[in-house]
C-alpha cells in the first residue's frame, strides 16, 4: 500500500476528475512565446474534482499555451472556485499560491481545499486566447490529514505524527528550460541537464514526487553579474524562458518543518569548471569561475543519517 505524504496508509478516496471542454478549438500550429491583446472571449476548458471529507492540497501543474491578454486577464490562467453539494456546502479554499484569490497564473500552484462532511466538488476553469486550443495542465491530489474510523472529523497534520519509517530517499521530479531545447523534464536521480553539451540552462524547478508537497522545497537562481532571484516554492519555474539569460548558479532548501528530518544535497555542472559541490540546505552552489554558465544539476532528498 502506498504512504500518503503525511507517511500513513493511503486510504482509498473517491477522487474523481472530470474534464468538460466548454470552448471547441482545432488545435492550431506552435506557435513562439509572446504576448498578445485580444478582445474576442478567452477559450476554456474546465474540470471538475470530486473530494471526500477531508484536508487536501490540490497541485495544479503548468498551463501550456501561448501568453497573452484577454481584456485585462492575462492567459493562460486558472481559477478555483468552490461548488455547493446537494446539502447546500462547499469546500473551503482555505490557502491559495500565487495571487491568494483563487487565480494561478500559468506556472500553477498548490491549493488547500477543506471539504465538508458529504464531500464536495471543486472547479478549476483554464483560461486562454482565443481561438487556441487550451490544454488541462498536470492535476495531483494529496491528502494532508488523517482518516478517522470513529466518524470523527479529520484533523490537520502534527510533525509528531509522522513514523519513523519514512523513507531514507525521496524521489523528485526537475524540470530545466535549456536554450535551443526548451522545458524538458528528468527524474531526480543522477543528473538532469546534458552534461559536455555545452547547453545552457535558463530556468529550473523541482517538486517531490512522494513524501512531501511541492511547497516544502524552496530553491533559487543566480545569473550573470551575481544577479539572483527570490526563494521559489510550488514547483514554479526560476528563472527566464527566451531570453538568452543562462543560469550561473542555484540553491535549494526544504521548509522549516521538513528540514529537521530532511536535507537536501546537490551539485551542479559547470561549462568551464565542470562539477562542482557538492552543497546542501540552502548553500550557493557557483563556479569558481565567473559567469561561467551551468548545464546540469544534480539533486538528492535524504534522511540526515543517510549521507
Amino acid at each position: 500500500m502506498r504512504a500518503t505524504s503525511n507517511g500513513f496508509p493511503a486510504k482509498r478516496e473517491n477522487i474523481v476528475i472530470h474534464s468538460i471542454q466548454t470552448n471547441r478549438f482545432e488545435p492550431t500550429d506552435a506557435m513562439p512565446e509572446m504576448t498578445l491583446a485580444r478582445s474576442d472571449p478567452p477559450s476554456t476548458v474546465a474540470n471538475i474534482v470530486a473530494f471526500e471529507q477531508g484536508l487536501y492540497a490540490l497541485e495544479i501543474g503548468e498551463s501550456p499555451g501561448m501568453l497573452g491578454q484577454v481584456s485585462s486577464l492575462q492567459v493562460p490562467t486558472v481559477h478555483v472556485s468552490a461548488l455547493r453539494n446537494e446539502r447546500e456546502r462547499s469546500a473551503k479554499i482555505i490557502g491559495t499560491s500565487g495571487r491568494g484569490d483563487g487565480w494561478l497564473d500559468r506556472e500553477g500552484g498548490t491549493v488547500i481545499v477543506k471539504s465538508p462532511a458529504g464531500g464536495a466538488h471543486v472547479l478549476l476553469t483554464v483560461y486562454g486566447l482565443p481561438a487556441q486550443a487550451v490544454s488541462v495542465p498536470d492535476i495531483q491530489v494529496r491528502r494532508l490529514d488523517r482518516p478517522r474510523s470513529n466518524g470523527a472529523a479529520p484533523r490537520s497534520p502534527d510533525p509528531a505524527d509522522y513514523p519513523a519509517d519514512e523513507p531514507a530517499e525521496i524521489r523528485s521530479e526537475i524540470v530545466l528550460h535549456v536554450e535551443r531545447l526548451g522545458d524538458r523534464r528528468f527524474p531526480g536521480e543522477g543528473w538532469a541537464g546534458n552534461r559536455g553539451k555545452k547547453l545552457r540552462i535558463e530556468a529550473f524547478s523541482i517538486r517531490p514526487v512522494d513524501t512531501l508537497l511541492a511547497r516544502d522545497i524552496e530553491f533559487k537562481a543566480l545569473g550573470a553579474k551575481g544577479r539572483q532571484t527570490p526563494w521559489v516554492t510550488d514547483a514554479k519555474l526560476c528563472g527566464t524562458r527566451g531570453q538568452g539569460l543562462p543560469l550561473t548558479g542555484f540553491a535549494i532548501r526544504l521548509a522549516p518543518h521538513i528540514a529537521e528530518r530532511f536535507d537536501v544535497v546537490y551539485q551542479g555542472a559547470f561549462f568551464e569548471s565542470g562539477v562542482v559541490g557538492p552543497h546542501r540546505n540552502g548553500e550557493l552552489c557557483i563556479s569558481p569561475i565567473s559567469d561561467d554558465p551551468l548545464e546540469a544539476i544534480n539533486v538528492r532528498l535524504i534522511r540526515p543519517s543517510h549521507r
